[in-house]
């Protein structure tokens, strides 16, 4: 059984999810590009437009080393706490993972292959139910650390 994360789990959770919290905030600069490459069937490419691009990628790859690391070394056991909450935490991450990866192969291919269904997903439904995700994961931290109190947050500050 593993008694922790590893500082590589920990510093791609953290790093990962500062990108993806760029990518939300910051993601209206793909706007211009797509209002253009629709109207003209091409596009200039901006700064904004291609640190998202990148970063995209970037998340992809860093998502899909993570989950690497987390089926050859695993992860530690949740804190004790109830089947309902240990469903639900699964579930949760499940879902995040599945938007991690989902998020950037939607904005790739209605980009790059012009599928405009896809540029609705990404842009609509995956894109707001990642932030009530991610909400919920910040919550349910802070829930852990300050009503719990049963050390869940540390996991994921001091490797081991």
């Amino acid at each position: 059984m593993v008694q922790g994360y590893s500082r590589l789990q920990i510093i791609l959770h953290w790093v990962v999810g500062v990108l993806i919290l760029y990518q939300l905030l910051m993601g209206e600069d793909m706007k211009p590009l797509w209002d253009e490459l629709q109207r003209n069937g091409s596009y200039t490419m901006t700064l904004g437009g291609l640190l998202h691009i990148l970063f995209g990628v970037l998340i992809l790859a860093l998502v899909l080393w993570r989950l690497v690391l987390r089926l050859t070394r695993g992860v530690p056991d949740a804190p004790d706490s109830t089947p309902a909450m240990e469903t639900a935490a699964k579930i949760g991450h499940l879902a995040i993972y599945a938007l991690m990866i989902g998020l950037p192969v939607t904005g790739l291919l209605a980009f790059f292959a012009g599928i405009d269904i896809l540029a609705e997903l990404h842009e609509g439904p995956l894109k707001a139910l990642l932030w009530v995700l991610i909400l919920g994961h910040v919550v349910m931290a802070l829930y852990h650390q300050f009503v719990l109190k049963d050390g869940l947050l540390d996991r994921m500050r001091t490797p081991r």
